[in-house]
């Protein structure tokens, strides 16, 4: 039985200037250098402890790689499109931006951005780049189109090819 809501999942946004294997290769290289310095006898007496802080912080960095790029909880990046919003979340650790129909001024779909231009004068850019896949592409254009039809918001309208 449909919901009534769709909802988009996004890839996520690879704005890091480390790509995600080179975070893990750092926080794998940072964890076998404090195991080795727990397992082996050298500084026994002095600052063991911090070791065990830094394996600790080391498991932490891991951890939010992980959560921050993999969907392990689940679809973390998405557009959704409920009755009367557009739902963009662009990751776990970052804030819902919520778009009430009512407030929407007008939309501008174009090949790599949807501009979301609010009554108040505000203007979000949401990025297409990362809606994965030829169907995800196509089939987010048509729930654009028909949230604009349901709600009486102008939507200008710029091809692919047109744009080339």
């Amino acid at each position: 039985m449909p919901t009534g809501t769709t909802r988009i999942r996004l890839r996520p946004a690879n704005n890091s200037r480390i790509s995600f294997w080179g975070q893990i290769a750092i926080g794998l290289f940072w964890l076998a250098y404090v195991l080795f310095g727990i397992l082996s006898n050298t500084g026994a007496q002095d600052f063991h402890f911090l070791h065990w802080v830094f394996l600790v912080f080391t498991v932490i960095y891991l951890g939010y790689v992980l959560v921050n790029n993999a969907p392990i909880f689940g679809t973390q990046s998405y557009l959704e499109f409920t009755p009367g919003y557009i739902v963009h979340k662009n990751g776990l650790f970052r804030p819902k931006q919520v778009f009430a129909a009512e407030n929407i001024a007008a939309l501008e779909l174009k090949p790599a951005v949807l501009r979301v231009r609010q009554k108040d004068g505000e203007i979000y850019a949401l990025n297409l780049r990362e809606v994965k896949g030829k169907r995800r592409k196509m089939s987010f254009r048509e729930q654009v189109r028909d949230f604009a039809a349901k709600h009486n918001v102008p939507l200008q309208e710029v091809s692919p090819t047109a744009a080339a």
